[in-house]
């Protein structure tokens, strides 16, 4: 089948908040900047031109020595290079260090970025746009991160860990290796996979270094420019930053405000900001720092400081205060001329708590884009659904409802009891008048047996309905089973399934069909059709 666009709000998968904020609903303006719309961007350059020529020339000496071991290509190269002009410029996403990129849609972010900056080059070609990857080298959550799914099976990286995820050695994957090697087995595609997580597992220390060679290779040809935030350097710009946080609480007071207004609005909280949203980081260590009675203290540990103390450490050692989910954005977009950030649903909720705390601290707030959302349909899926007269749309329903929305269609008998409820209705609205007109008390007992008579159609309808999925079972198994195939534990596909698995299939046409057909700026979930690869 062609590609085509659902619109987010009718796949039942996203937000109340993403949804109206992909409408621009008037409420939600004040938690954002600009709108990511083409004509938007000049705007945000413009707010952005104020980023330094010092915090330019200090980002491109850091990545030069974070490539320093890198096969980049020369379009990378010579992105790092033009991040040093004053008309170059960022849109930056975000992903965790999972094995093997972990789900489907990390490739969605990083070509979102790819797309969209080819785009603003094409748009304004008298400025520079270079696509980034922020990888999240300081996370710690370890069970987040150490597997990936390939078919049906969870292929795992078992470890004791602790303390930031990228500086963990790849102890350990060459027995993974192994299990990757017997499941992806012996086609040319395969041993492409083989030896890519070979190379990236098994010949770099860190999983930040293996993380970087494996995005490196799989996206160095469109210039993308990865960076690690876990870098002195960079840290060294942040200090200001972090040291109003641990004077001030001040992303506690402004997060906090935000945060009450968009749950006034009827929207929940994505993240809880803390009194010091800053963690501690060293080997193997990686907690929250907390203040009490005018002294820091380092959670889970016997480590404490003054005031005066932990400032000197700051002043320091940069490198050992890491920031949080909700410090991370500002640490960014200090460090990162940039426009425009990529994320799925559950970031951007994040970063709309976070405007006030921008302002307040005289940062730009980017744009706020939501990255693509695919469901990759395999021709042969595909041909089946035609068969049963299914529409793609459809497979977006929960389960029940799209059993139940098929057996009504294929029913040899009309199994909707609209019609019947209606004429009920009227007869029943004739009674109420009768009621009032005899002896008002009546009218209690009149909706009583309206809802006693309604209740027993509902009831009847399901009977039968039940009794013709049973009639109609295998038709409907074949359904369900091509909905369970591309929406896993009925989750979408993208959050569960990994690449390697359609690579498998199809190699770098898979790459290429993606880039290809995802449109940063659409902002509707794509159906990519594998036939036309």
């Amino acid at each position: 089948m062609p590609t085509k666009t659902i619109p987010y709000q009718k796949t039942g998968y996203f937000s109340r908040l993403i949804c109206d904020y992909l409408a621009e609903k008037d409420a939600l303006n004040p938690l954002y900047g600009n709108f990511p719309k083409l004509k938007n961007f000049r705007k945000q350059i413009e707010q952005k031109e104020v980023f330094s020529q010092e915090s330019r020339e200090l980002l491109v000496t850091a990545l030069k020595k974070q490539y320093s071991n890198v096969d980049a290509s020369t379009t990378t190269r010579d992105n790092i290079q033009a991040l040093a002009d004053t008309n170059t410029f960022t849109i930056t996403t975000g992903h965790q260090l999972n094995l093997f990129t972990g789900p489907l849609y990390f490739l969605y972010k990083i070509f979102s970025v790819i797309n969209l900056s080819e785009k603003l080059n094409k748009e304004h070609p008298e400025h520079h746009f270079v696509p980034v990857y922020w990888m999240a080298s300081e996370d710690h959550d370890f069970d987040e991160i150490n597997y990936f799914n390939f078919k049906r099976q969870k292929i795992q990286w078992n470890r004791e860990a602790s303390g930031a995820v990228g500086e963990l050695n790849t102890q350990g994957l060459e027995e993974v290796l192994k299990t990757v090697e017997h499941t992806f087995g012996a086609s040319e595609n395969a041993q492409f996979l083989n030896t890519l997580f070979a190379e990236a597992y098994t010949k770099h220390n860190t999983l930040t270094e293996a993380t970087r060679y494996l995005a490196n290779q799989l996206f160095k040809e469109y210039g993308l420019v990865i960076v690690d935030g876990n870098d002195a350097l960079l840290k060294k710009a942040f200090i200001p930053y972090a040291e109003r946080e641990l004077k001030e609480n001040l992303s506690y007071k402004n997060v906090t405000e935000t945060t009450e207004k968009l749950i006034d609005l009827g929207y929940a909280e994505q993240v809880h900001p803390r009194e010091i949203n800053l963690f501690y980081l060293n080997e193997n260590l990686r907690e929250r720092i907390i203040e009490r009675d005018g002294r820091f203290f380092v959670d889970e540990t016997e480590l404490s400081f003054s005031k005066e103390e932990i400032l000197k450490e700051l002043e320091n050692h940069p490198e050992r205060f890491s920031p949080n989910a909700l410090l991370r954005p500002l640490f960014q977009e200090v460090i990162l001329p940039n426009l425009c950030y990529v994320g799925g649903g559950g970031e951007l909720a994040y970063w709309f708590q976070l405007k006030d705390y921008f302002d307040a601290v005289q940062v730009p707030f980017p744009m706020l884009l939501l990255r693509n959302s695919v469901l990759l349909l395999p021709f042969k899926l595909s041909e089946k659904l035609k068969k049963l007269d299914v529409t793609v749309e459809e497979l977006f329903l929960k389960q029940h409802e799209l059993k139940t929305k098929h057996t009504r269609r294929i029913s040899e008998i009309d199994i909707d009891f609209s019609q019947q409820r209606e004429h009920l209705q009227k007869q029943f609205k004739e009674l109420y008048t009768l009621a009032k007109k005899t002896d008002a008390s009546f009218i209690g007992a009149v909706a009583a047996q309206e809802k006693k008579q309604l209740n027993g159609l509902d009831h009847l309808e399901k009977r039968l309905l039940k009794a013709q999925k049973r009639k109609l079972a295998d038709e409907l198994e074949r359904l369900t089973a091509i909905q369970d195939a591309l929406f896993p534990n009925q989750s979408l596909q993208e959050r569960t399934k990994n690449f390697s698995e359609f690579y498998v299939e199809y190699g770098d046409r898979l790459f290429s069909e993606i880039k290809q057909n995802l449109d940063p700026l659409v902002n509707e979930f794509t159906v990519l059709g594998l036939d036309t690869i």
